[in-house]
């Protein structure tokens, strides 16, 4: 369902997912005058806690759903594995975005990949793994690789590196012969992503190409400007996220990650890896590096408001923070990290996500630094890297 006409500031917005991107739509829908409502199951969900109203329930709960289309004007998703189902229940009263259908494609690797061969841009080599049959079948030339779930791995979770038919076998064994998607292992040269936002109109605008650093499947650092990627590259890659998007009919906010690779005689080529129906980790910066936010935009986009071009006023680069910063080695309890001396360092945002435990491994807030020039913002970054403990980049 499409809005007739734009939402205005007094109207509620709704959002499936209480998590951390939650959070950062709620702040940035309250900030321009609007009132959220947020659906979660966890009573201390980041974004619940902080909204106008907070739906306690499963995404597939229809009490919970029918409650949402009550008290919100128009719906949106923070979470990819909101279960599509939920959406177009949403949607036959309001207007929902992204829709539906597009969630469902982002939510399967298989459909994803799919999708990106029907909108003409290239990815990995691949197979779906969903029998032995299909196991048996597989290309050597696919070997080595890395084995993923179709559905639900993030983060680097679900999925597996793969030499050999032996390590194949074992890995999709010990993920529980689930639906699979074997990409070929490709000569990686840097790994980027471009955040598009795209109105019920086909109006689509992009925010600059980032590059990204990932440690353990987890995004670490990004740089913008991106410091290795040449303009045109950056240009091709901002084209491709506008065609994905356009050709799966999106409204709202996506992100796509691509693969820098270099082929036989050196030249770099993109290929797309995956894609996100949502404000993503990578366009964190644009809270404090741009003149509208990631997250403003996706209030924008579901509110059928104009979308305009954002500008980059500052060189930034932003630092995820995970929970086991604070953990010393060696020691089972918690301290606070070094902050004071970290928000001595000039340009530096700090954003924590308002959760109430850390623990290794888990998404606690992230810490942008912006400056005059790139250089600038990466040495003042690297400092904050020492003070913290970590690596540097």
């Amino acid at each position: 369902m499409s809005v007739a006409k734009p939402l205005m500031p007094g109207a509620t917005l709704g959002v499936m997912g209480g998590g951390q991107l939650g959070r950062m739509f709620v702040h940035a829908a309250q900030a321009m005058g609007y009132a959220t409502a947020v659906l979660d199951a966890d009573p201390t969900s980041p974004a619940g806690l902080v909204s106008h109203h907070h739906l306690l329930a499963a995404y597939t709960d229809t009490a919970a759903l029918a409650e949402l289309t009550r008290v919100a004007d128009a719906v949106t998703t923070e979470f990819e594995n909101v279960p599509a189902p939920a959406l177009r229940v949403l949607a036959e009263s309001r207007p929902v975005a992204p829709g539906a259908d597009a969630v469902a494609i982002c939510q399967d690797r298989a459909a994803e990949k799919a999708h990106f061969g029907r909108a003409g841009v290239p990815c990995a080599p691949y197979a779906v793994i969903d029998s032995e049959a299909a196991l048996s079948a597989v290309d050597e030339a696919l070997l080595p690789g890395i084995l993923k779930t179709a559905t639900l791995g993030y983060d680097g979770k679900g999925q597996a590196r793969v030499t050999d038919r032996a390590e194949l076998t074992s890995a999709w064994q010990r993920l529980g012969k689930a639906r699979c998607v074997l990409e070929q292992l490709l000569p990686l040269q840097r790994e980027l992503s471009v955040i598009v936002a795209r109105g019920a109109d086909g109006q689509a605008i992009t925010f600059p190409v980032q590059q990204n650093l990932h440690r353990d499947g987890i995004l670490a650092v990004t740089q913008v400007p991106a410091p290795d990627v040449p303009s045109a590259l950056g240009d091709e890659a901002a084209r491709c996220a506008k065609v994905i998007a356009a050709s799966m009919g999106y409204v709202g906010v996506l992100c796509v990650e691509f693969f820098v690779v270099a082929d036989a005689a050196g030249a770099l080529h993109l290929v797309a890896n995956e894609m996100a129906p949502r404000p993503h980790n990578s366009g964190h910066y644009t809270i404090d590096a741009c003149d509208v936010s990631q997250f403003e935009l996706q209030v924008r986009c579901m509110a059928s408001l104009p979308l305009v071009s954002p500008r980059l006023h500052s060189p930034a680069v932003m630092l995820n923070l995970l929970g086991d910063l604070w953990f010393v080695a060696g020691e089972a309890e918690a301290r606070t990290p070094r902050w004071a001396e970290v928000l001595a360092l000039p340009g530096a945002h700090l954003h924590l996500y308002g959760k109430t435990d850390a623990r290794p491994g888990r998404k606690m807030g992230h810490l942008t630094f912006t400056g005059a020039t790139p250089e600038d913002t990466r040495a003042l970054a690297l400092k904050a890297c020492a003070l913290l403990g970590l690596p540097g980049f």
